[in-house]
């Protein structure tokens, strides 16, 4: 099973996730990711422009996380982190207050910690891709002492995003402001628009500088400093095209003013030989752009937030007797919480007392309530019903299957796909490229085509610089990473990072584990043939089976309690390994076993027999009964599949997928498994060593494996198979054990998983051929003259966006 360098880091090393600021496009991206990866100590580097974060993989022997930090800043760029204030209790002197400030400063992921005695608080700010609020807890619980969080400070990736586009829609209000007036004087020279009065004011060259110079050095500032910092380190991105033209344009523009002016004011008309209309237009349309694409890109952690909208906010915490709200944070493990009916579960827990039914259908997709009584686990974010539950806390709000799942999501949405590096290594020689071309384009009309005219030649050059742009290019494949797994993750499938969302699609092969995946995983009882009295018999059977504690015999009580709720206790019992059991029930002497069991007792069952092998035809374990030493009857426990399971084997086989069941069990049972699911290969009597043998055989024959099982007892063939599909609820085994998760339980999903990886990997195509297809046309168009500059800005700025609103078509997609 592959891992990537953003899922795992080798033993030994350590892998940081740094949030980074100020990258424009894929450019920048490629660029630091280029520039993390030349750092001695660092073996892997990973940066997405989507999702601004870089993940780094290193030795921390060689290299720190401040090193990496001060890389990226030397590179141009910024790094954040979020910030948390904790109160912390049981300090009693400064020494204390020292050493807590100390343990938490060393914890990786974290950037400073300060621990005020005075105050008994702690403010940290860390990394949240690497530490949680419930690690930093658990590191001053060992240290002696407790920490409740205060707040967390609006430092946060969202709100800095959401501050970041509240700057970018007052650029953009400024900016129009300013270049309406510009505009408009430029719209009058439209031969369809000559008719509007242009008053002379706004001819006026004097005017339009007054104008054009806030757009051009406050609203274009961060256009500079962004192309600055590229060159600087030797690179070139977004922000040199757009400075390059919009500059060209300010200052030609500017000489010509300067000119007229020198002239004595007339020698120029003011109006059609400037171009202050088109820098200040086009920076106004970049930055309408922008604002458009950062408000479509939020759109795409959606997912994310509605995830973390199903945690309850508080929590009633029993605390001296009483009963206190606390906010969720705050509960400790170990904590009883008082769950009322109707109420949100809020923590990972046991039930200690009470009983009721919640539903789970969050997490498992089960949309029938699950009884639950004291001993049961819980699951935070699940909704209590009809009764009262205490619950004691197991995990903190931090560690809950509902956070696990969050973290998913979010490393799969900030991984790469093996697709995406390909674009990126386009994104990152494409910019010299084009100034290449926009060089190229403005000489050869200048020297060729209309000699002398060099107002018309930078108007090329200008066009080309801008519809060239690679904005597009470089969010075509992490923003449908980010609807996809979103989308899938609300469907109940967790993709464990963009190359498990790229390589589901490939499978040709689905090998399915029998015990749990395509049956239920435990025993029922499925038959009753009696020869006496069917009471009599099942009132017998189950007594006598009461002191075992085979899991069979578990089935076979659990099944007869639903018709005979009371069974008499058996005065004596005895296991007889290989055959069965004997027991004395109200005086009367029980057997329960084999053909063997039944002759060794002389007891005459032979009519029995045609039964018997009919029922273990059908995968069935069928035991004799006989009562005083006649047969009284035949009862059968079997294995049963999951309703579901047929269902998604036909859907698998439909896409054109081979199925395979492969399991221990022997290979009449695996058949009559196979025969109701529909499944016409069986690989059966294989043990758990060797399914990984059987993974790697049908990979030798050229077929890419999807390797479906529990995530448990089927840990080495999900590790061999191409993807690894962990079929569970959540467990901490089945969420760390495969590239997919499926939350729910159910084999739909497997089909469910296929279709979205196809669907994503469709969308991704398209983004790419949009993207390639736009610039490789809009170049030679721009290059014959044919697109005014302000109308390719216009359509650089649109294809960012068309791009990022054809990705979010995936989060309308429906389950199948």
């Amino acid at each position: 099973m592959a891992r990537s360098e953003a899922t795992a880091a080798p033993s030994g090393e350590h892998k940081s996730v740094l949030q980074v600021t100020g990258m424009t496009c894929a450019a920048c991206a490629t660029r630091i990711e280029k520039g993390l990866a030349k750092i001695d100590g660092v073996s892997a580097a990973s940066v997405n422009f989507a999702t601004e974060q870089a993940s780094v993989v290193y030795d921390p022997g060689k290299v720190d996380r401040v090193a990496l930090e001060d890389k990226v800043k030397k590179l141009g760029y910024g790094t954040a982190n979020d910030t948390v204030q904790l109160r912390l209790e049981g300090m009693t002197c400064a020494a204390c207050a020292a050493r807590i400030e100390k343990g938490l400063s060393r914890m990786p992921g974290v950037a400073s910690a300060t621990v005020n005695f005075a105050m008994e608080t702690a403010r940290v700010e860390y990394a949240p891709g690497e530490v949680s609020l419930g690690d930093m807890q658990q590191k001053v619980a060992k240290l002696g002492y407790k920490a409740l969080p205060i707040e967390q400070e609006a430092g946060g990736a969202e709100a800095r995003k959401r501050k970041e586009r509240k700057s970018q829609a007052l650029r953009l209000a400024a900016s129009a402001l300013l270049s309406l007036p510009l505009l408009y004087t430029m719209a009058a020279h439209f031969a369809f628009l000559s008719w509007l009065p242009v008053p002379a004011l706004l001819m006026n060259p004097w005017l339009q500088l007054a104008l054009a110079t806030p757009v051009q050095f406050v609203i274009g500032a961060p256009f500079y400093r962004g192309a600055f910092n590229a060159l600087r380190s030797g690179g070139a991105n977004m922000d040199v095209l757009i400075a390059l033209g919009t500059s060209a344009a300010y200052f030609y523009s500017l000489y010509l003013t300067i000119e007229w002016q020198l002239a004595g004011s007339g020698a120029h008309h003011g109006g059609p030989s400037l171009y202050y209309e088109t820098s200040a237009v086009l920076i106004t349309l970049v930055v309408t752009g922008k604002l458009l694409e950062a408000l479509a890109k939020g759109r795409t952690s959606e997912a994310i937030k509605s995830l973390m909208g199903l945690q309850a906010k508080t929590a009633t915490v029993l605390r001296d007797g009483r009963d206190i709200a606390v906010p969720l944070e705050e509960v400790q493990v170990g904590d009883l919480v008082r769950v009322r009916p109707g109420d949100k579960i809020p923590v990972d827990g046991l039930v200690e007392d009470g009983s009721s039914s919640v539903d789970e259908s969050m997490l498992t997709g089960e949309s029938l309530p699950v009884s639950k009584q004291a001993g049961d686990a819980v699951t935070g974010a699940t909704m209590n019903k009809n009764g009262a539950l205490l619950v004691r806390s197991t995990r903190a709000a931090g560690d809950s299957t509902l956070a696990q799942i969050v973290r998913i999501v979010e490393q799969a949405q900030g991984s790469k796909a093996p697709i995406q590096r390909v674009a990126d290594r386009i994104s990152g020689i494409f910019v010299p490229i084009v100034v290449a071309a926009a060089l190229a384009a403005g000489l050869v009309w200048y020297f060729l085509i209309a000699p002398g005219d060099f107002a018309h030649a930078l108007e090329i050059a200008i066009a080309v610089l801008v519809i060239a742009c690679p904005c597009a290019l470089g969010l075509a494949t992490p923003t449908s990473i980010m609807a996809g797994s979103g989308r899938a993750a609300e469907l109940g499938i967790l993709f464990k990072g963009g190359e498990h969302l790229e390589q589901t699609h490939k499978a040709d092969t689905i090998v399915l584990d029998k015990t749990g995946t395509v049956t239920e995983g435990k025993p029922v009882l499925t038959d009753v043939l009696p020869a006496i009295e069917r009471g009599e018999l099942l009132r017998l059977t189950g007594a006598a089976e009461l002191a075992s504690e085979h899991p069979l015999a578990e089935a076979i009580v659990a099944g007869i309690r639903r018709d005979l709720p009371e069974l008499p206790e058996p005065t004596s019992f005895e296991a007889i390994p290989g055959y069965g059991i004997q027991a004395d029930v109200e005086g009367r002497r029980v057997l329960v076993g084999t053909r063997r069991l039944m002759e060794r007792e002389a007891v005459d069952a032979a009519a029995a027999y045609p039964q018997m092998e009919a029922l273990e035809r059908e995968g069935k374990t069928a035991m004799l009964v006989a009562v005083d030493g006649r047969y009284a009857g035949l009862i059968a426990v079997a294995d049963t599949i999951k309703p579901s399971s047929a269902e998604a084997v036909a859907k698998l086989k439909e896409m054109g997928l081979r199925v395979i069941l492969l399991t221990g069990d022997n290979r009449r049972t695996a058949e009559a498994i196979a025969a109701q699911a529909g499944i016409g290969e069986v690989l059966a009597e294989v043990l758990p060593e060797g399914k990984a043998d059987e993974v790697s055989r049908l990979q030798r024959e050229g077929r890419v494996v999807a390797m479906v099982g529990d995530g448990i007892n089927d840990a080495p063939a999900l590790a061999t198979a191409d993807i690894g599909m962990a079929v569970g609820t959540g467990s901490d085994v089945a969420l760390e054990a495969a590239d997919v998760t499926l939350m729910r339980g159910d084999l739909r999903s497997i089909p469910e998983a296929i279709r979205m990886s196809r669907k994503t990997m469709a969308n991704i195509r398209q983004n790419l051929f949009w993207a390639l297809g736009y610039n490789s046309l809009g170049i030679p168009i721009a290059a014959a003259g044919l697109l005014e500059p302000w109308v390719a800005g216009a359509a650089m700025a649109l294809s960012s966006v068309s791009v990022v609103l054809n990705a979010l078509r995936l989060q309308r997609v429906q389950a199948g």
